[in-house]
């Protein structure tokens, strides 16, 4: 039989813990397994910075670090929520603490070991070597996602789950999150349902709120989640998702609340120092929004976590406060983040909206209206994007309130609003960022309300057995406006009378253009880090570089969710 020793001599470990004794015992009983490679750090800022930009077979993490507000737990959990952990990794969190709460913590966040102390190297070994095994139980899942096969991936899963075979807890959870991101909401939300009746995990309730989000019930989705808070109130995923859905119903001061809690339980986590920050920002409390934002670029702006949204905003309050050396601070970050990735173009549209803000600062009028006149020149591209449009309007209202006067302002209000006013709380968002100019806002709501009756004029005809020709009308204001809702809404009815649309193969095929075209498949698409990463939150790991699959044509490939009845877990089956 081989020696330990033998099994790791290729491997890469990393030890994360701020007391140097503790930290020396864990880097000497990795070499006494025969580690090949131990790095260490003291630091949770230092051991992000490496987990992102290296990999390890084995990550050793202290649970708790002094003199600092991060945790061990944060930081696995930024690194998940982020996708920046590798399957492969063995993640093992070392805790003075033995409390239930912890343990269960611990398995929220998909940990594979919970190592207690004082422990010995035997036991360090055991938990290492129980969560290899569950992985190389699960290697033909993992293999198939590493392969971008997806679908066998996730019917692997269901199998798993099925049968109650070894880790089925844990393929319930790798498949249902497979099955929300590409599209099978449905599937996914029994599967989290069977879960939550076989063994009632957190997770998995989350995971019924996230499948309710996607499907487009945010009522729904936040009951659930109120519920879940209830008995879990440090569960902080739970906070993320419950943000996102009170945003998407319009209820601002609510999801602030909700944001402000999840950094009160991780004042540490990057994503939700910048969510808390911009929610705050557009609800109008600027001095809340510049603290979170101003925490979040000091300790993550070189991190894969950070939105440079973030110094947009930024930039536009320094400009508001004339703070000339802050703002150059902020034009000189996003020079430096677009010098690193020339391609980008998100990038290099946020890093022109600060340098316009820096002209205005220096007076440089011609310059700046030469600058925003080949912005507007854009909007209506294919791959702009609602970030831009909101930074645009705020760039215009900055130009108006010092009475900097632009011939097309107000045209590219209604061309914008028109364009990305897709639903009511995208809508308010667009008119909280032009607060200053009250005409603005009203031509933002006006250009909803149009939207909103060009789609009930097309609703109205397929209700009259007239479907093709709302398919019609509804192709043509979108591809006029660009607007994402009616794309949809095309779509839409030509799925639900499919039958009475003698056309229907050349509208679809001149849809699915559109679709592709203006990108509008993701209609909730919002603005930076705010409204991004509560679709995650909760969910796991996929390897780097994952890209759900188109979801056309995927869904009759996967197995049905429940064949048989699924038999009961036998006793001390691994989950």
């Amino acid at each position: 039989m081989a020696s330990p020793s033998s099994h790791y001599a290729d491997a890469r470990a990393l030890v994360i813990d701020g007391n140097p004794t503790s930290r020396s015992i864990l880097v000497s009983q990795l070499r006494e397994l025969g580690v090949g490679t131990v790095t260490q750090c003291s630091r949770v800022l230092e051991a992000r910075r490496k987990l992102e930009f290296s990999s390890y077979d084995v990550v050793i993490c202290e649970q708790s670090f002094d003199r600092e507000e991060s945790s061990g737990q944060e930081l696995l959990d930024d690194l998940r929520r982020n996708q920046l952990l590798p399957f492969y990794t063995v993640f093992v969190m070392v805790t003075a603490e033995a409390t239930y709460a912890k343990v269960a913590e611990a398995a929220e966040a998909a940990l594979d070991a919970y190592l207690l102390k004082p422990h010995t190297a035997g036991k360090l070994l055991e938990r290492i070597e129980l969560a290899r095994q569950r992985k190389a139980v699960l290697q033909d899942v993992f293999t198939a996602i590493e392969k971008e096969d997806f679908v066998t991936a996730a019917n692997l899963c269901l199998k798993r789950f099925a049968a109650r075979g070894n880790y089925w807890l844990y393929a319930a959870r790798i498949g249902a999150e497979l099955m929300l991101r590409n599209g099978r909401i449905e599937d996914a939300q029994k599967m989290y349902q069977a879960v939550v009746d076989a063994k009632t995990v957190p997770w998995a309730r989350l995971g019924v709120a996230r499948a309710q989000l996607e499907g487009g019930h945010p009522q729904r989705a936040s009951n659930t989640l109120e519920s879940l808070i209830d008995a879990e109130p440090g569960f902080a995923d739970a906070y993320d998702v419950m943000g996102r859905a009170q945003f998407e119903m319009g209820n601002f001061d609510k999801a602030m609340d909700t944001y402000r809690m999840a950094t009160t339980l991780t004042p540490g986590s990057i994503p939700r120092l910048l969510k808390h920050g911009m929610m705050a920002y557009y609800t109008g409390d600027r001095a809340e929004g510049m603290e979170r934002l101003e925490r979040a670029t000091r300790i993550g702006l070189d991190s894969k976590m950070y939105d440079p949204q973030a110094l947009v905003l930024m930039a536009f309050a320094h400009l508001d406060n004339n703070d000339r050396k802050a703002l150059t601070r902020c034009c000189d970050d996003l020079t430096r983040l677009v010098g690193k990735n020339p391609d980008s173009v998100r990038l290099q549209r946020l890093s022109d909206t600060a340098q316009a803000l820096s002209l205005i600062q220096q007076h440089q009028t011609a310059h700046v209206l030469e600058e925003v006149r080949r912005m507007i020149d854009e909007v209506l591209n294919a791959d702009y994007d609602y970030e831009s449009g909101c930074n645009l309007l705020a760039l215009m209202s900055q130009l108006a309130t010092r009475s900097i006067h632009l011939t097309e302002m107000e045209d590219t209000v209604e061309t914008l609003g028109r364009r990305f006013a897709t639903s009511r709380a995208l809508t308010e968002l667009l008119a909280r960022v032009v607060t200053e100019q009250p005409d603005f806002a009203q031509r933002i709501r006006a250009s909803h309300t149009q939207i909103l009756k060009l789609t009930e004029e097309a609703m109205t005809l397929s209700l009259h057995g007239k479907p093709q020709e709302a398919v019609k009308k509804l192709m043509q204001h979108g591809e006029e406006t660009r607007n994402a809702k009616l794309i949809e809404s095309a779509y839409l009815v030509l799925q639900r009378y499919a039958e009475q649309i003698p056309d229907r193969e050349t509208l679809l095929e001149a849809v699915q253009a559109l679709r592709e075209h203006f990108r509008t498949t993701d209609i909730h698409a919002g603005l930076g880090d705010l409204l991004k990463n509560g679709r995650t939150a909760g969910g796991i790991s996929m390897p780097g570089g994952y890209k759900a699959p188109s979801k056309e044509g995927l869904l009759a490939q996967y197995e049905p969710l429940y064949r048989t009845p699924a038999p009961q877990p036998p006793v001390n089956t691994p989950k």
